[in-house]
């Protein structure tokens, strides 16, 4: 009967941690961190009014970028009161529910995130090998049919993972290991048998951002296939410099998910705030590097920038 009696079924509270080991500057930490949540809510905030506002650029690859930029919004206004309310505040009670609402919403975004480069994939490979049918092929309905597909789709693979969550009971320690909820920190903490959740957390990671880097790698096998039949050097160039940006995107949202994926299977040994750290810069990294990635190398995304800029100092 003791063993029962240890077991809290409601209400949960849980406990978000910062940075294990560096709790003493916190408050130091968290100028970075603010610099890097003002510069991603910024950026992608400014593209997705570059491309609201711009008729040039209502063209199906600046809708998809809207649809990336949305949903790195997504991603950080999910954890920037939990992390930031840590490092200022201390604040580290979370309920459940609020718990896995965050949990639901970081992972929607980021399966979004996961489908819209696989779209964006798409649109490089059309707009390469078919350039005189691709306004007809991506037309602004599809688009618009492809965006609810994204949603609809996180929605689906996620909720029964969500779901099962529910089910679990929660026992002695209640402290999560990082400073947002995250879905397999949370199933440590359980009392009850967690195998059919991490059989359906492992299923759902398959079949978005697995499923998804592999029709990305084909995208590119059959764009690479059809530049290099291109004749001309010029034109194999221009093809290729159209990608750029995209494969930046790509490398910068799975060159992190795939780290912090290493680190929790084989990194036992790293102390805790490593595994924090990457955990942070999993979520943090793409919504800040992509605004950069596109207004850097798209001329059109950084003249629309500059030009709104622009308009609004001489307004002022």
């Amino acid at each position: 009967m003791s063993a029962f009696q240890n077991i809290t079924f409601s209400p949960i509270t849980f406990l978000l941690t910062g940075i294990p080991g560096l709790e003493a500057i916190h408050a130091w930490i968290s100028i970075p961190f603010c610099f890097l949540y003002v510069t991603a809510l910024s950026g992608n905030s400014l593209i997705l009014f570059a491309v609201i506002t711009q008729p040039s650029l209502h063209e199906p690859m600046y809708y998809f970028l809207s649809m990336l930029s949305t949903s790195d919004l997504g991603l950080s206004i999910s954890t920037v009161v939990t992390m930031l309310g840590i490092f200022w505040f201390n604040a580290r009670e979370i309920s459940f529910n609020a718990c896995l609402s965050q949990m639901f919403f970081i992972q929607l975004f980021t399966v979004m995130e996961s489908s819209v480069l696989l779209a964006m994939a798409f649109d490089r490979f059309v707009a390469i090998s078919n350039p005189l049918r691709y306004a007809s092929i991506l037309t602004d309905l599809k688009i618009a049919q492809i965006g609810v597909a994204i949603i609809i789709r996180g929605t689906l693979i996620l909720t029964p993972v969500m779901v099962l969550l529910k089910r679990l009971s929660f026992c002695h320690s209640h402290v999560l290991h990082h400073s947002y909820c995250f879905h397999p920190d949370v199933m440590k903490l359980s009392c009850t048998d967690t195998r059919i959740n991490s059989a359906v957390g492992l299923t759902a990671l398959i079949t978005t951002a697995g499923v998804d880097s592999v029709f990305i790698v084909l995208s590119y096998a059959l764009i690479i296939k059809t530049v290099l039949s291109i004749a001309s050097p010029e034109e194999r160039k221009k093809a290729f410099s159209t990608c750029i940006s995209h494969i930046g995107a790509v490398a910068v949202f799975y060159l992190p998910l795939i780290s912090l994926s290493f680190v929790h299977r084989f990194g036992k040994w790293a102390p805790p705030y490593v595994h924090t750290l990457i955990a942070n810069a999993y979520l943090l990294i793409p919504p800040v590097m992509n605004p950069i990635i596109y207004s850097v190398k798209t001329s059109q995304i950084r003249k629309a920038i500059l030009k709104f800029i622009h308009s609004s100092v001489t307004k002022s």
